[in-house]
């Protein structure tokens, strides 16, 4: 951490505070977000749940994978779907913070990479897909406090 003559102990606790409020946005953040996305699939947002939404996902899913056979379009749909689950409860529990993340991080980015592929570098980009998995790469690389002790949020 860079000080300055202007820092003193009295700032440490809040610098303290703030970096844990942030670490707690992010997984927060990238969890709900993972979990809302889950509930979409299934019409939780339109307080009718059903697996007829998940068809809407499934073809989706063939779309942003227009490079691999239709056929694998379930299987991925499915699996991408069990990942989120995971991924985001994982995260708003905060269990294993650090693996988490990084999970997280490398699944935003293929899904980022198949979006660019199959309709180019913006959909990912207004969609912020990179932009979350540079957050979750963030989160997953957050260094040790200094002193040696690792924050546990």
């Amino acid at each position: 951490m860079h000080t300055t003559a202007s820092d003193s102990v009295a700032d440490l606790p809040r610098v303290w505070t703030l970096e844990r409020f942030g670490l707690l946005y992010a997984r927060l953040a990238l969890g709900g977000a993972f979990l809302s996305a889950v509930a979409s699939r299934f019409g939780v947002w339109k307080a009718d749940p059903g697996l007829g939404y998940f068809d809407n996902f499934i073809r989706y899913t063939g779309e942003v994978n227009a490079f691999m056979p239709a056929s694998t379009s379930p299987f991925l749909a499915w699996a991408a779907t069990a990942a989120e689950l995971c991924l985001g409860l994982l995260l708003v529990l905060g269990f294993r913070r650090r693996q988490v993340a990084l999970c997280a991080s490398v699944l935003l980015a293929l899904f980022g990479t198949a979006m660019a592929l199959s309709f180019g570098p913006k959909e990912p980009l207004d969609y912020s897909v990179f932009s979350a998995s540079a957050g979750a790469l963030l989160l997953a690389l957050y260094p040790a406090r200094p002193g040696g002790t690792h924050m546990s949020v």
